[in-house]
């Protein structure tokens, strides 16, 4: 065969798999820069040879996305831009012709239809033929109209995105994030595509209009501008944009890269559309881009440096990153000294080496990314150990990716959740020590285990030298620290994470064995089942915990670090024993409903999370309201009391 028909096969291949894994399965193989310039030697080949094979990339626009969400046929098929980095080829598009030049936003491709000025469709790119509708999403988007002015059948495209300050709050309140979201981009997708609009609420998507397909009946005078201001007219965002001629159009493209750097949306590159509608439409398409617009993406500032080491990050899924540290270099106007190598596949592909001269740049002017390795010596190996815990390593191949994980179930990144039971409310109730910020105090080896958390001014410096963090974070976080350790035998008990033990067991536990901590640990499966409410199967539980001399050592270590009041004598009256109480709403007398349902507690009470026949009242401000708790509550005759009835009832 001969060797370019070859290598075009291997490209074509090659480009695919990449693709396929980016748009199906949130994964990536290699970089932006690495798929581009692969892309243009296809691109090379197949002009140089005249041939172009069915399955290249270079023809078919994109994979049909995986989901539950139902799919749609697009009425006008959904084509990619032609795209390039020269100037003096958007010169050579734009003539005379003048045209509008805008972001090129890095989010989902959405479709809308608007009917009787209102929303009735929202549908996703998907492969450019056919979509995922994702109607209840978008309704929640935080800047969409869902009713305008106009009445007739509105059809327009825009793309949806999540902003880098939106991106990096929720980022760390996501489940997995590290191993699902790499880039705002990922999370908008991620979002865009939940089955469950609540989810996208939270996630602050915005969408703004880049092209309008269809209006009835307005006069735009043949002009995309137009089309634009009544777009605005009608409420929607549309994406920043300017009119542009050949002899302006290098002041633009420069003007858009200094912007890029503040700008609040990710973007990839700027597009150009022609204002002269009908003469866009005339010069129709070819088989995968429009003849009436076009793509720009900025040559990358690449800088030579050199490779220091490869740092290996574990997280919560057990997944081990590998992070390449280098010597710093400016770049995009930043220095830079970090980047993510994302898998051991990219890493073995650039064939990675502690002291190899690298070239980096910034995927989109703002991500760090290796482009080139110059000297390839391939010396780094990943780890036989996790770098956190020393458990064995494995390396899994995944959607034909090599990652690294640790296989020691009790490693400390893999505990984050426990972490964060033992510093919530209802447990030793430290404030500033969010999953994230736990999560990057165990990766850099400030927390072992429970104690190191009252230990924290051992790493009192590179906390406050920390991103996020400075000397104001650090004492909020230092006096939270120390206010917690005045708390309760329940609490504590509670902040263990021993299964099925809930702040409620832990109580009458505690009160059953006296408070007396010796008796706490050696308790037996049959006394603990003697505790009304308790059961078989908690205390077995209970027991297999303490079981373990580890559990038992770090449980006695915890009582030297915490002060616990002696427990008041039970001379309050029973007054609301056998009486079972539900709490909905927001509090005004108390601090949260965690204070009220202790207080009932005390008192023989007993707290539920939902009204049932054997609910005795329901305690919420808004009585009147008409949640579905409310509701039931009434169907059930069951009465409905607000925190001043309640107060009352207390002073009886």
């Amino acid at each position: 065969m001969n060797t370019k028909k070859k290598r075009m096969l291997e490209l074509v291949e090659l480009l695919n798999r990449a693709r396929r894994a980016y748009e199906q399965e949130d994964t990536e193989i290699m970089s932006n820069y690495e798929y581009d310039k692969l892309y243009d030697e296809l691109q090379g080949l197949e002009q140089e040879l005249g041939t172009t094979l069915a399955s290249s990339p270079t023809v078919n626009v994109g994979y049909e996305v995986l989901s539950e969400l139902p799919k749609e046929r697009h009425e006008r098929p959904m084509l990619s831009l032609d795209k390039t980095k020269e100037v003096s080829r958007l010169k050579e598009f734009l003539q005379s012709q003048k045209a509008l030049i805008s972001w090129k936003l890095d989010g989902l491709t959405i479709v809308l239809t608007y009917r009787s000025g209102t929303l009735q469709k929202a549908v996703t790119r998907g492969n450019g033929e056919i979509g995922e509708v994702i109607t209840n999403n978008a309704r929640v988007f935080k800047n969409l109209p869902l009713h305008i002015a106009y009445k007739g059948e509105l059809v327009l495209r825009g793309e949806a995105v999540i902003g880098y300050d939106d991106f990096e709050k929720i980022n760390a309140e996501i489940e997995d994030v590290d191993a699902k979201y790499k880039n705002p981009r990922n999370l908008c997708s991620g979002s865009v595509r939940q089955l469950s609009n609540k989810i996208t609420e939270r996630r602050n998507v915005r969408f703004f209009a880049f092209s309008l397909v269809r209006a009835d009946g307005v006069e735009f005078e043949n002009s995309r501008k137009k089309q634009y201001d009544w777009l605005s007219t009608q409420g929607f965002d549309v994406v920043e944009h300017h009119m542009v001629t050949g002899d302006t159009i290098e002041s633009e493209v420069e003007w858009f890269a200094h912007k890029i750097e503040d700008n609040e949306y990710p973007s990839d590159g700027l597009v150009l559309v022609y204002d002269d509608i009908a003469y866009g439409e005339s010069l129709g398409t070819t088989a995968k881009f429009p003849r009436d617009s076009f793509a720009f993406k900025w040559e990358d500032e690449i800088r030579e440096t050199i490779l220091t080491e490869i740092e290996w990050s574990p997280s919560r899924t057990g997944l081990i990153n590998p992070v390449a540290v280098f010597e710093p270099v400016e770049l995009e106007g930043t220095t830079v000294s970090r980047a993510s190598v994302h898998n051991i596949s990219i890493m073995e592909e650039l064939e990675l080496g502690e002291g190899d001269t690298i070239q980096v740049y910034k995927a989109n002017m703002i991500i760090p990314q290796i482009a080139e390795n110059l000297t390839r010596s391939g010396t780094c190996q990943a780890p036989d150990v996790c770098p956190i815990c020393g458990g064995k390593t494995r390396i899994s191949m995944e959607n034909d990716t090599k990652t690294l994980y640790c296989t020691n179930p009790e490693c400390q990144a893999k505990q984050v959740k426990a972490f964060t039971l033992f510093v919530s409310r209802d447990a030793l109730n430290i404030e500033g020590l969010s999953e994230a910020t736990l999560e990057k105090f165990i990766v850099r080896g400030f927390i072992k285990d429970f104690v190191d958390i009252f230990h924290l001014e051992c790493y009192e410096d590179e906390i406050k030298s920390m991103e996020g963090f400075g000397e104001k974070s650090y004492v909020n976080l230092k006096n939270s620290v120390e206010n917690a350790r005045k708390t309760t035998l329940p609490k504590l008990l509670y902040s263990l994470g021993i299964a099925n033990i809930g702040l409620a067991n832990a109580k009458v536990i505690c009160k059953a064995f006296g408070n007396d901590t010796k008796r706490l640990l050696d308790a037996k499966v049959e006394e603990l089942n003697e505790i009304p409410g308790v059961g078989e199967v908690i205390a077995q539980t209970y027991v297999d915990y303490f079981a373990e001399e580890t559990h038992r050592e770090l449980f006695r270590r915890l009582l030297e670090e915490v002060e616990i009041p002696l427990e008041e004598e039970e001379g309050q009256k029973q007054i609301f024993e056998g009486k079972n109480f539900v709490i909905t709403g927001s509090m005004n007398h108390f601090a949260n409903r965690g204070e009220v349902k202790e207080l009932i507690e005390r008192r023989g009470g007993k707290v539920t999370g939902s009204v049932t026949s054997k609910t005795d009242y329901l305690i919420n401000n808004d009585i009147q309201s008409t949640t579905s708790k409310n509701k039931k509550a009434r169907d059930l005759g069951i009465p409905i009391i607000s925190e001043n009835d309640f107060l009352e009832m207390l002073e009886e």
